[in-house]
């Protein structure tokens, strides 16, 4: 018996999924979660065979939740998204994801590709593998990425500033270069827009 943790913000799809794979003769789950946070507590309270989480769940997000999994634990983990962002997928494949697909995919496939990632496979989405390898390289520099990654909590300036060990004069350099390159009007616009690409 392959023993899973599904976690999903969407309660009717998280609920849909947790009764369709439960009908599976070698599925049961043993958990369910709407935010990343009670993703890794649950995932560590059960110790379930394979992970199955939202990339895009709050408060922090699904690969987030996954590379606390894989630090504590021996679970594997398959990584959902609406959008698929080809950075996204190395970072994941990086952390040791063994599973990376769209949300579109059915129910039955996704049972499918979790047998295989028992069996010691790795499944990515043929689509998204594809878009990995023509992908547009991140314009923005280490610095700008480093602000941004901070900008991204919704913290001020001078917060920034104190988290990268920079001047606040320094900070705003380095995020208006980075909206300007991006072509966002805001810091917040500009932490999300990569974020969004994977770049943090």
């Amino acid at each position: 018996m392959i023993r899973l943790l599904i976690a999903d913000d969407e309660d009717l799809l998280r609920s849909a999924l947790v009764a369709l794979l439960g009908l599976e003769q070698d599925l049961t789950v043993v958990a369910e979660a709407a935010t990343s946070t009670d993703a890794v507590r649950l995932a560590r309270e059960h110790r379930p065979d394979i992970a199955v989480l939202d990339l895009e769940m709050p408060p922090t997000d699904g690969l987030r939740a996954a590379e606390e999994i894989r630090a504590a634990l021996p679970t594997q983990i398959v990584l959902v998204t609406l959008h698929a962002r080809p950075a996204v997928l190395r970072r994941a494949l990086a952390a040791g994801v063994r599973g990376f697909l769209p949300k579109t995919t059915s129910a039955a496939v996704l049972a499918g590709i979790i047998r295989d990632i028992a069996a010691g496979r790795r499944y990515v989405d043929p689509d998204i593998a594809a878009s990995a390898l023509t992908e547009d390289d991140c314009p923005l520099t280490d610095r700008e990425l480093e602000v941004l990654r901070a900008a991204r909590t919704g913290a001020s300036v001078v917060e920034i500033a104190a988290a990268v060990h920079l001047a606040p004069g320094t900070v705003r350099n380095y995020l208006s270069a980075a909206m300007s390159k991006l072509g966002t009007p805001t810091r917040h616009a500009a932490a999300h827009h990569a974020w969004q690409q994977g770049w943090i």
